[in-house]
């Protein structure tokens, strides 16, 4: 392949792919480049490390979650309802994945930085604004739910950060196990053990 326009994509698809089936570290510039079918030579051309290659790739990764989490908590359902839409589109790609490839992936931010925090800064620091916006997107919509009643009254964020940690401890071990299992309720069951109200009703029954 030439330096052709679509070429820097590919690298990007190819790397994040690889990168959430196996490892940051596993994974070789050789690796990307053959998944991408693009040339060796070509990829210097476009990205200058496998560094800066993930920083390009979690960052396209990210500004397409970002519209979707935009789409699913700015609308006219009610707090609790977005809460439970997210988590069942995260847990609807898992499944999708599963089903295709039969492992489950797990969440790509998590399992990239839990590997990398401690060898790349750059990366760190991305992940970890992106962790902290979805975080405070929670706890926009639990602080609505607890105005309208529909939450228990309570620190918000302390909230929001116990929903964070449930849902991707369950991805995670998910994603350790490979076992669809896991997440079959996953929105039900971390909204549950937050306390909101009706799913913890019905997880008492």
């Amino acid at each position: 392949m030439g330096r052709t326009s679509d070429g820097r994509q590919r690298l990007m698809d190819a790397a994040y792919s690889l990168i959430c089936e196996y490892s940051y570290g596993a994974v070789t510039i050789e690796a990307i480049c053959e998944r991408a079918g693009v040339k060796k030579g070509s990829f210097y051309y476009f990205f200058e490390s496998k560094s800066d290659l993930a920083v390009a790739a979690i960052d396209t990764w990210w500004r397409e979650r970002e519209k979707i989490i935009s789409k699913l908590f700015h609308s006219d359902a009610s707090p609790v309802e977005r809460l439970r839409r997210y988590l069942d589109f995260v847990a609807q790609i898992q499944l999708d994945v599963h089903r295709r490839s039969g492992q489950l992936l797990g969440c790509p931010l998590f399992t990239f930085g839990a590997e990398i925090c401690t060898q790349d800064e750059r990366i760190r620091t991305r992940i970890v604004a992106f962790l902290a916006h979805m975080q405070k997107t929670f706890t926009d919509a639990i602080a609505e739910g607890q105005v309208r009643g529909e939450i228990e009254r309570g620190d918000a964020e302390a909230k929001a950060r116990a929903l964070l940690s449930l849902y991707e401890g369950i991805l995670t071990l998910a994603r350790i196990e490979n076992n669809p299992m896991r997440i079959q309720n996953l929105s039900h069951d971390a909204l549950a053990a937050i306390g909101i109200s009706e799913f913890a009703a019905s997880a008492a029954q």
